[in-house]
């Protein structure tokens, strides 16, 4: 399976609020505070940080700003991301390995990767759950596909 089938298979998810083109983005110098509100009201974990809409600078994820907290109090939220922002972002391209792209994600330590045009210009997110999704689709065919030959069907 290919990043872009994962990126298809959001579309049709059927969860609100969930679709492959939209890609929720925040500018470097809003708060953490203003982060936290729009992970939380649009219930996602991570956030891309970009000045543009389209090229990804950073990301920002729920754990970082829990890790900020404890660190250093509620004082933390008052700071723009783009002091907390990891800015060393990974991504992928429609025509990668949905498979290559989670062991990427397992190895890395890291949940969600921007999927980026020749340009560098985002197309979406995908999620570690979007790729474990996938490949289980990806098994359950497989078995169908085996089941088939072997029943004679």
């Amino acid at each position: 399976m290919l990043v872009n089938q994962l990126l298809s298979m959001k579309g049709l998810s059927g969860k609100p609020g969930v679709e492959a083109a939209t890609i929720i983005t925040i500018k470097p110098d809003a708060t953490l505070e203003d982060a936290a509100k729009l992970l939380s009201e649009r219930r996602i974990g991570a956030i891309v940080v970009s000045s543009d809409g389209r090229k990804p600078e950073g990301i920002l994820s729920e754990r970082d700003i829990v890790r900020q907290l404890g660190d250093k109090g509620p004082e933390v939220l008052n700071l723009p991301i783009r002091e907390v922002m990891t800015t060393s972002v990974q991504t992928c391209t429609t025509g990668e390995d949905a498979l290559h792209i989670l062991e990427r994600m397992t190895q890395g330590r890291f949940r969600h990767l921007p999927v980026v045009d020749g340009d560098g210009n985002m197309l979406g997110v995908i999620s570690i759950g979007d790729a474990v999704s996938g490949r289980l689709k990806e098994l359950a065919d497989e078995k169908d596909a085996l089941t088939g030959m072997i029943m004679g069907s």
